[in-house]
């Protein structure tokens, strides 16, 4: 006896198996999975626009200080708080106005300007500032003599 698998050929068959899919079965497959999908997003849709109704429907009532109400309140349009809500207003866009002062900071910063015209008093830019101070140095006051402190302590008692 031997393992050896012996592989029979039939008359006129070659090595190979003659079966093999047919188109039709493919494109009913394809078929299928295109009608499967159309159904799930048909329910799908159904399932959205019957909760939109839903929630449309539950929606409070709106204060009457409020003018300008748009119909679907879940979606802000644009411009819609500063036409809508009377004065007076506190913040209405707290980003805007917080990058409104970083950007005046920066100008001021990086700027030549003037602090007062009248006076004479001009701000120059951090970078140059810090370069002037580099070169001069900073200003030191003027410190009183050693006796002239003793004097005045001892005048005082």
């Amino acid at each position: 006896m031997t393992d050896e698998t012996k592989h029979e050929t039939p008359a006129g068959h070659g090595g190979y198996e003659h079966q093999d899919l047919q188109t039709s079965s493919i494109l009913y497959f394809l078929l299928t999975i295109l009608v499967g999908t159309a159904i799930c997003m048909g329910v799908l849709r159904g399932i959205f626009v019957y909760l939109d109704h839903r929630e449309k429907a539950s929606q409070p009532e709106v204060n009457p200080l409020i003018t300008n109400v748009p119909s679907d309140t879940r979606h802000i349009a644009p411009g819609y708080p500063q036409s809508a809500f009377p004065n007076p207003k506190l913040e209405e866009d707290e980003r805007g106005q917080l990058n409104g002062i970083i950007v005046n900071e920066d100008n001021e910063l990086y700027s030549y300007g003037w602090v007062d015209e009248k006076a004479g008093t001009v701000h120059i830019p951090i970078d140059r500032a810090m370069e002037l101070l580099v070169e001069r140095g900073l200003p030191v006051r003027p410190q009183p003599a050693v006796g002239d402190d003793a004097n005045k302590k001892d005048e005082k008692k």
